[in-house]
Formats: C-alpha cells, structure tokens, sequence
C-alpha cells in the first residue's frame, strides 16, 4: 500500500455547529492534526464557524481552534475571537466568505430542517461540498440535496445521520454500488434497543428508560427516542440516498414503544421470537420497483433472524439487494463520539477525492 501523500494546501471548512458533535469534531481536528496527515494525507484548516447563540465568524487564515473551544468552554461568545470577522448568522457569513467543504452538524428541528436545509443549498449550488449529521433536512430533502451535489459534480455525505459512526451509509451507496436495492430491515436506535432488552429481561418500561437514561443514552425528554421519531427520520434518509425514494412523514406508518404491554414479549416469546423495533423499507413491486413502504414499529423476529441477536445500545441494517442477497451491517449507533467519527471519516473521504483531483490536474498540467 503507498504510503499517503503531504496534505499539501489544506481543506478549507465552514464548521456549522458547535454543540457535542462540532466542539468533538474541532477538538479532534486541533489535536490530531499530525496524525491525519501522516495517515490520510489531509490538511484541515477551519476557516468558518458557527453556532446559533453568536453568528457565524470567519478568518481566512484559519481558526485557532484550541482558543475558540476555550473561549467556548467558559461561556463566552465565539465572536469574541481576536482577528475574526462577524456575521449574525451562519447564512450569511456562508453567503460571504470562500471555503472548500461545509460541515454543518446543527440540529435542526422536523417540521423543515431549517436553517440545516439553507445551509446545504446554498453551499452545493456554489459548487462545494457538504457533509452533515444533521438528521431532518436529509430526511425531509435528501434526494433533492443528492441531486444538486450530482448536478455540480461535488460530494453530499451524511454517514452519521444513520447508525452514526457504524458506515451504514458509506456501505450500502460506495460498497454496494451498482446493485438493485430490493428491501431492508433494521434496528436504528440505540435508545429503544437498549430499553426494549431491558424489558424483555422483565423491567417495566419506567424501569428500563430510568436505566437508559443513567446511561446517558436517553435524554430527560426521550419522546423523540421511545415515539420513533428519531428512527422515521433514519429510515427516510435511508429511502432517500440508498433507494433514491423521498418519503414524507405521513408515508412512514410508526408507532413507538409507549404502549408496548407485557403481553406482547409474552407473545413473542412463546412462538419463539424477539420483539424488536424494526424499522422497514420495501419496494411494492419485485425487482426494486413501484412504490416503497416505510413502516417503523414494534414487531416479533424470530430467533434465526440476523436481528434477534442485537441488544443494548448496538444497531444493525440488514439490506437486500439483487444479485448479492442479504447484507447485514452491526455497530454501535449512539453517542457524540460516534457522531463526530462518522462526519470525521465523511471529511477525510472528500479531502483525499480533492488531493487525487489536485494530482490528476498537476500530472495533465506537468
């Protein structure tokens, strides 16, 4: 194997959001900047940054990071930043300033996915490159986001949208590219598989979510979590990127775990099955054809199912596709390490594209 290339000129990004997942990201690109380039050959210099209580701030020279996650870490605002420029918000100073890639890890709400969605928009019709693990606006616009990276001839990533750092994604468009998608089943939350393995060991619901949450796997409010929500979001994206299919909410069929009586595990149980939340999409014709079915609920799987086996905070994805068959893909898919691992690698894979275009360009050139 080669051994990687110099960094050479560094990646220049707009880094939207700086919650877990951001300040994970920047403290890992400041502190691991030798080995990225030593290993990958990538050279990262975050020349943008935002957040939704200050704006968005920008130096053309590169952020010091390790001050803005200080500065950060004592409450104060990013605008305070000596030699950076200010705008109100991370649109505008998008709108404003030059980068290579835009990393927006924001956490924009269901009903439209914005600002997330005019973040992405605005930065793949300027011909450049998005990677995000901001759920709903893929979920809500993927094939439209999939379409405007196409039509410009850059790279859309969303890895850990689903599964998070596990390359569930990555796997099924790269890895299995050129096969016919005909269905695909999984377990994508790790919040309700761990509560659903507590219960079946024979914890209350209240009982198993006061554990999920001691954890730090469930939030003070899990509705997002234990209601589905969360995983309709993943198995839209799914329908989005790996089917080609936008879904609407009201085309997912869900129900949460709530109201799951005992008498459900007992059922299940008896004819020797696992009760799960199985998130499903499935085309309405053979050979990946007519319309697709998404359905997030709870429902029996049997013990020699690749799924039976999956408990606690672990996810899986079992995808059928034509002419490899069943694919099954396990890992872990909670956590903002994860997260940030997931965008990581998306970053990685869109700087070593741009240092192999950058040799092809100077080897035509030379």
């Amino acid at each position: 194997m080669p051994a990687p290339t110099s960094p050479g000129m560094p990646l220049r990004i707009w880094l939207v959001g700086f919650g877990t997942v951001g300040k994970w990201l920047a403290r890992t690109l400041d502190s691991h900047a030798r080995r990225l380039a030593r290993d990958y050959g990538v050279g990262v210099s975050v020349v943008g940054l935002a957040n939704a209580r200050d704006g968005f701030i920008y130096d053309e020279r590169g952020l010091d990071l390790s001050s803005v996650l200080r500065r950060a870490a004592d409450g104060a605002a990013i605008t305070d930043e000596p030699g950076a420029r200010c705008w109100p918000s991370a649109l505008e100073g998008i709108r404003d300033t030059e980068a290579d890639l835009l990393v927006e890890v924001t956490s924009s709400p269901s009903g439209d996915g914005e600002p997330g969605v005019a973040h992405m928009r605005e930065t793949l019709e300027r011909g450049i490159p998005v990677v995000t693990s901001n759920k709903w606006p893929v979920a809500l616009h993927g094939v439209e986001l999939a379409e405007r990276a196409h039509s410009h001839g850059v790279a859309f990533r969303a890895e850990s949208t689903v599964m998070s750092g596990t390359p569930v994604l990555s796997s099924l468009i790269d890895g299995l590219a050129g096969t016919v998608p005909i269905a695909l089943r999984g377990l994508l939350n790790a919040t309700v598989n761990f509560i659903l393995t507590g219960m079946a060991e024979g914890k209350s619901y209240e009982q198993a979510l006061a554990e999920a949450q001691r954890a730090g796997l469930a939030e003070r409010d899990p509705s997002a979590d234990v209601e589905g929500y969360d995983t309709m979001a993943k198995v839209m994206i799914l329908s989005a990127l790996v089917f080609g299919r936008q879904l609407r909410r009201e085309q997912v069929t869900r129900r949460g775990i709530t109201e799951i009586a005992r008498a459900e595990f007992e059922q299940a149980a008896a004819s020797g099955a696992r009760l799960k939340h199985v998130a499903s999409l499935e085309f309405s014709e053979p050979g990946g054809l007519g319309e697709v079915h998404a359905r997030v609920m709870p429902a029996p799987v049997g013990r020699d199912d690749p799924l039976a086996s999956i408990d606690g905070a672990t996810n899986a994805v079992v995808f059928r596709a034509s002419p490899v068959g069943e694919v099954a893909i396990t890992g872990p898919g909670a956590g903002p390490q994860l997260a940030g691992q997931g965008v990581l690698a998306d970053l990685i894979a869109v700087a070593r594209s741009r240092s192999k275009l950058h040799r092809r360009r100077a080897d035509r050139d030379a």
